[in-house]
Formats: C-alpha cells, structure tokens, sequence
C-alpha cells in the first residue's frame, strides 16, 4: 500500500533535526528503538562538531536503548540531557563526568511528566513502528514504552517502519493514556488479561515528517548462563514464595509476578517455573526476557502483560513465527499503565527486583555506586516496590571478588525506604522483614543475608548502636564504604578507626 508520507534516507531525516531540540524515542529496553534515525544524527552532530558548531540534543526515551542511539549519540557527545533511564556504559561515564545532564525518574512518571510540561516541548518524535496507515495510524513494534505520549506531543513525527517486525504484530499492544487530573477516572484493569484501549496510536497524519525503511533486530543480547550464585538466588525465592501459599498469605491459585531485568531476574523465573509447588501464574510487568517464552509455550505462565519484549532475535523470531497464538497470552501497554501503582496495587503484584546494596534498616540502593557513581537508574522498581503485595529485593552477598558486601549499615544511596522494602534474598538466605522492628530487621538481614565474611562485623555494628529506635551511627554508619575507598576492600574493618 502506498502512503502519503515522504520517504526519506535516514540521513535526511537527521537532516530535519536542529541543534538544542528535544526528541522523544521509541523503545523500552532496545526493543522497539529506533537505529537508522539516531545513528544518522549521530553522524551529522560528528560533522557538525568537526566544523566548529555545536550540536546536541534532548533525549527521552521509555527506558534504557540499544547502541545504535544511546551508544552512537554519547559517542558523537551529542547528547545534552537525558532520561529517565540508561544502561549505555560510555553514556554512563558522561553522566558521572557531568557532560550529560540526567534526572532519573520513576518510569510510571515520565509520560505524564512529559503531558504536564515539566520537561520542555518535546520537537520530534522518532519511533519504531511494524505498520503504518495513511490515516495517521501506527502498529508500534516490539515495545510500547512512552511512545503514544511522544506521538501526541511532539510537534513532529518521524516513523522507522521496520520490516524485520511482521504487520501481524497488530493486536499485541494494548494503547491507552489516562486523561490528565482532574478528569482522570480509574485504570480499568482488573486482571492481566484485561484489554482496555487500542491496538494502534492514531494521530494527526500531517505531523508525519517522513518514514525511513528498516530491516533490522533489536540489539538484545543473549543473557549470561546461570552461576551457583544466581542460581541458588533464584531457588531461595521460590521456596519463600512456596512457604507464604503454605501459610495462606498467597493464594493458591497464586499472585501476578513482577520481574526486574538481568541475570538474577532470569534465574528467578527460570527457578519459579520448575518448582513443583507453584502453579501456573500471571505476569504484571515491564519487561519479558527470554526466560519467560518457554514459560508461555508451556503453559507455565499461562499471560503476561509488559511494556516490551526484550528478547534475543533468536527468541524473537519464535514468537512472531507464531504470533497468532502468542497474541493470546501476551499484551504490550505504555509505561504508564504497565508500572502504575494503582494496577500494582489492585492485583496484588509480587515485585522482584534487584538491589546494588541493601542497609541493616532495610533501605535499598538499586542505582548508585558508592553514593555518587549512576550506574543505571531507577527505572520501574520503585513503580512496584511501593505498591506491591509483596516487595522482594534480591542481590548477591557480595561484590569485586568478595572485597565488597551488599549487606551495610547504611546505603550510600536510597532509593527505596524501609517502609516499602519487605523482603531481602541473597545467595545466603531470606530476610522476612514484615512486623519486625528496627533491630529486628537489622539482625535478621545480619544473620540471614550477609556473607560470613563479613558477619562478625556487621555484629559488632549493631552492639555499638543499641542505643535509639534505629540501629543507625552518623559516625559508623558510611565506615565500610570509607573503609573501600581507602583500602580496597571493606572486610576487617576497625570500627574504633571510624568513630
């Protein structure tokens, strides 16, 4: 069919772009960015700066992207402002080097933020799509993310239409934008399964600038087999989960799980599907890795509903070699529904997420190293953490060859509090935090989650701070960081040096 929009290079389409504007992309992990665009306006900033002429611009996306556009803008130092969250390494050392402004912001957030105003005018959107029609209709490809907000805000529109993504995808998203308060009414989803909007992102057709042809995956990467370590992560959360259905907290027909992204998430899933005691379940989340595909062809997890498929194209090419029968157990939402609180919160949502380092008081940093250092950001985990029936955090006990532990007396970051974090898994075991009091919780996480290296010197921590409703020293308290930053390692600490 033919389109009434111009056809463009890639190049020509960069072309459009001006120095100091701000671009909405497409993606949600690398699935679903767009790559031609962004590599081509990675060129021209590298032209531009070789003549002597500024050029940068404002980069919003759903979440993390592939290297074709974080990677190849931050290699051109195109890149002025950032958010709400990357996982790029060079991007990342621009940021702790402050050539990159960057707000990391609760996913859930972003599109309204952006309707509200609160970042700027936002001058083009550059999004991925699998089909268009001439009436301004677009089929989204492997990821929803913040994408139908860029559409409808950004003066305008340039569209990737890529074919390695088959027009058949139609149907798998699910596109609905709360209106904005004090019109807003409730998100009416009462199950996974619920379909509450429309397969396709309509907008004025005359914001379309022009549609670059693609032919290209998304840039996902296979994951790390499984070590012992994550291994046995994985294990000690479905035995927990197995023990709450025991006891009655969980029903049996069981509770819709939250998965965070990355190799701990993948052994958590991949140890909840063989588990014998767990029946087939449900999943509210973000992202669906290559882990959870077999799951679905089993039957193990009978839905899920994300914002993205963030899967290898190996994996990728099996569900859209048989998209009729995956349309049936998968559905894509935008960020805003697939991580609103208000959802978590009525289905009862099991979050699992990751941590950098976890405090004796329960506090998790999941973003910065060492206090100061972004690793990646936020994303979603506060989205569900806050909300979620139950809250678990996982981590191994260690870190650097075992010269850094993840269990301290205090993070050098917090981004989720005591109040909402209610689980703790290591390699070593579970902290239970529920109705525990201060001391309580900081000793179960001592006995229960820390490495036995660094045991004896986490307790003689909470001996030196009986004293006070938390067990938290301003003096004692960053010791083991300092310690690091001086020494190199955080074992055998003298806690009478740093008092």
């Amino acid at each position: 069919m033919s389109l009434p929009y111009p056809i463009l290079t890639p190049e020509e389409a960069a072309a459009l772009i001006q120095n100091g504007e701000t671009i909405g992309f497409s993606g949600f992990t690398p699935a679903g960015a767009p790559k031609a665009i962004p590599r081509a306006l990675a060129e021209r900033a590298k032209e531009e700066h070789a003549l002597g002429r500024e050029f940068k611009v404002g980069v919003l996306t759903g979440a993390s992207t592939g290297r074709s556009l974080d990677a190849a803008l931050a290699d051109a130092e195109a890149i002025s402002f950032r958010t709400p969250y990357q996982s790029d390494a060079l991007l990342r050392s621009q940021i702790n080097a402050g050539k990159v402004r960057f707000v990391d912001m609760h996913l859930s957030l972003l599109p309204q933020a952006v309707r509200y105003g609160f970042l700027g005018k936002v001058h083009w959107a550059v999004v991925e799509a699998c089909d268009l029609t001439s009436g301004g209709g677009v089929v989204l490809s492997t990821a929803v993310g913040a994408a139908p907000t860029y559409l409808r805000e950004a003066e305008k529109v340039l569209i990737e239409l890529n074919s390695i993504h088959p027009s058949t995808l139609l149907g798998m998203h699910d596109i609905f934008e709360p209106k904005d308060p004090p019109a807003r009414h409730e998100i009416p989803i009462f199950s996974c399964a619920d379909r509450i909007g429309s397969p396709i992102v309509i907008i004025n057709p005359s914001k379309i600038a022009g549609v670059v042809h693609t032919d290209e995956s998304d840039e996902t990467g296979a994951f790390s087999q499984p070590t012992p370590e994550t291994e046995k992560i994985g294990q000690n959360v479905a035995e927990f989960l197995v023990a709450e259905m025991r006891a009655g907290r969980i029903p049996p027909s069981f509770l819709p799980l939250q998965s965070g992204v990355g190799d701990i998430a993948n052994s958590v899933l991949a140890a909840l599907g063989v588990h014998p005691e767990i029946p087939n379940f449900e999943m509210y989340t973000e992202v669906l890795q290559d882990s959870v595909i077999p799951l679905l062809e089993s039957g193990r997890c009978s839905f899920a509903s994300t914002c993205s498929l963030t899967l290898s194209p190996d994996v990728m090419s099996r569900v859209t070699s048989d998209v009729n029968r995956f349309r049936k157990c998968i559905v894509m939402r935008p960020q805003e529904i697939s991580n609103n609180p208000e959802v978590v919160r009525r289905l009862g949502v099991v979050s699992m997420n990751t941590a950098i380092e976890v405090d004796l008081e329960g506090n998790v940093n999941s973003t910065h190293v060492m206090g100061r250092q972004m690793m990646n950001g936020i994303g979603g985990s506060g989205d569900f953490t806050r909300s979620a029936y139950l809250s678990v955090f996982s981590c191994p006990s260690t870190a650097k060859g075992g010269k850094i532990s993840t269990i301290v007396p205090l993070v050098s970051h917090m981004d989720h509090s005591e109040h909402s974090v209610q689980i703790i898994v290591t390699e070593q075991g579970i902290a239970d935090l529920r109705g525990k009091d201060p001391h309580e919780r900081a000793e179960s996480i001592v006995e229960n989650c820390a490495h036995p290296s660094f045991k004896d010197q986490l307790r003689q921590y909470l001996q030196l701070v009986k004293q006070g409703h938390e067990p938290f020293s301003l003096s004692l308290g960053p010791a083991m960081h300092r310690q690091f930053l001086r020494h190199g390692d955080m074992r055998n600490i003298n806690w009478d040096e740093w008092r």
